[in-house]
């Protein structure tokens, strides 16, 4: 007897060549509860089990599947897989390899939105002390949006009728399809770089959830939250508000509304000015009428009535004192004259040429005053200095003074 022996390997094979060949199998979609979600922080694959009330089944969906979906998987959730039954046959085991997966009962690009406002939340995206206050009067209205739309024409038309001082930037933009999140986000870093805008308008007109679904995208709501120029959110007909809507410093209705609220009435203003020109007369005229009446006060005063006769009583008082003045320095110089004169006096009397007045002289020998026949001899050469010239002379004998 012949026995056909096979390796487990063989077996396992065999299983996987009939399963994964297998017509029905290889497009299923299959509904369950997520159990024991992971996904691998290395490769990116994600491993979990699905389950209902008595079976549960394997499920793996690789990185490039799993990189696609727009919300993120969580055990206990309910979702909806599409994909093929697969074997790993080193284990045995087989599998659903999942191509693509949905929320049962909950839209998944709902969901996934749900999810991005939670975790953009928690990044403070949406916190009112980030809000900027919107221009009153601004000079340049940056608009991103169609640029055939109805919307761009709503605010052409009404900032035209508004506040026609402010000039109309536009930067035409795709808003609905697959590229409108990335062109979106582009206009809003273009105008926000240029630096003269003074706010800028973003949104369209109107559609339904999907057309609309790119105002929830997160590479739109992080260049509205980063912008730094002040910015409107003015997506219309919405029933929801978007994401954009959070991040902006100010969410309106539709673009019409956005207008209306970015452009102040020019005739409201012309109004205020007018009110305030008025108030302005009226305190001018007020306070020139205050002012015209203290001036009268003052010229009809008693003391500038009999402004001349004070004048004069000054005068006289100031002649009086000139006339004191004068008299008290000529008395203090005549002191100090006659002072002067007593001290020239006893100065003079000290003079050695007074001296010499008096019949007396003054014996030298070159430079040397004599004052001692001690520095006397014969035949010296003297000078005799007198009051009125000097002499020369010549020493024939000396004498000095008996004790």
């Amino acid at each position: 007897m012949n026995v056909n022996v096979l390796t487990v390997s063989q077996i396992n094979k065999f299983i996987k060549s009939l399963i994964e060949t297998s017509a029905p199998l290889k497009r299923v979609y299959v509904k369950g509860e997520i159990s024991n979600f992971k996904r691998n922080a290395f490769s990116g694959h994600c491993y979990f089990s699905l389950k209902d009330e008595n079976s549960q089944l394997g499920c793996i969906m690789y990185s490039s599947n799993a990189a696609g979906l727009r919300f993120e998987p969580e055990t206990g959730m309910t979702v909806l897989c599409y994909g093929r039954i697969s074997v790993y046959d080193k284990g045995g085991n087989y599998q659903l390899a999942v191509d693509d997966m949905q929320p049962d009962g909950l839209g998944s690009l709902y969901l996934a939105m749900i999810q991005l406002k939670e975790r953009l939340d928690k990044e403070g995206l949406f916190d009112e002390g980030r809000k900027k206050a919107l221009p009153r009067f601004p000079k340049k209205i940056g608009v991103v949006t169609s640029n055939t739309g109805a919307a761009v024409a709503d605010i052409k038309n009404i900032t035209a009728r508004r506040y026609p001082l402010a000039e109309i930037v536009i930067a035409p933009t795709i808003v609905q399809g697959a590229q409108a999140a990335q062109d979106i986000a582009d206009s809003i870093k273009l105008l926000d770089g240029r630096g003269d805008i003074d706010v800028i308008i973003f949104g369209r007109g109107g559609g339904s959830e999907e057309d609309l679904w790119c105002f929830n995208d997160e590479k739109v709501v992080r260049a509205v939250a980063a912008c730094n120029t002040p910015i409107i959110s003015a997506v219309g007909h919405k029933t929801d508000s978007p994401l954009c809507d959070l991040a902006a410093d100010y969410a309106a209705p539709t673009p019409s509304a956005a207008a209306e609220k970015v452009c102040p009435d020019i005739n409201e203003l012309y109004f205020e000015l007018s009110i305030l020109k008025r108030r302005l007369n009226e305190a001018m005229c007020g306070g020139l009428e205050d002012r015209m009446r203290a001036l009268s006060d003052i010229t009809s005063s008693p003391i500038l009535e009999n402004f001349d006769s004070l004048i004069n009583t000054y005068s006289e008082n100031i002649d009086v004192l000139s006339q004191r003045i004068n008299e008290s320095v000529s008395h203090i110089l005549e002191n100090k004259l006659n002072a002067l004169r007593a001290a020239a006096g006893r100065l003079n009397a000290l003079s050695p040429l007074a001296v010499l007045a008096r019949g007396y002289s003054v014996v030298k020998s070159g430079n040397n005053v004599i004052k001692s026949v001690s520095q006397l001899k014969q035949n010296d050469d003297i000078t005799l200095v007198l009051t009125d010239g000097s002499a020369n002379a010549v020493i024939t004998e000396v004498f000095e003074n008996e004790q």
